[in-house]
């Protein structure tokens, strides 16, 4: 099954897999996700759900729905 995958606020919108790795998602779209980790523990990945979920993209894999949106959040620490 393909998601639609949307990243907010370049409106860049790519096709994923099911199950694939969000990071791998980003990257491919050309859309930078920062890592620290690559655990979740630090949250440098944070990023928004159109719901207002916040989720940590380095632990998130695709999930089966047919559209995703995503809000990047801008951390200057980062």
């Amino acid at each position: 099954m393909n998601v639609r995958v949307r990243f907010l606020p370049d409106d860049v919108t790519v096709d994923a897999k099911v199950g694939e790795a969000l990071l791998e998602v980003a990257d491919r779209a050309g859309v930078f996700i920062p890592t620290g980790c690559l655990m979740g523990s630090c949250h440098a990945c944070t990023v928004e759900l159109e719901d207002g979920d916040v989720i940590r993209a380095c632990i998130t894999a695709v999930p089966p729905q047919k559209e995703l949106t995503i809000n990047l959040f801008s951390d200057p620490t980062w």
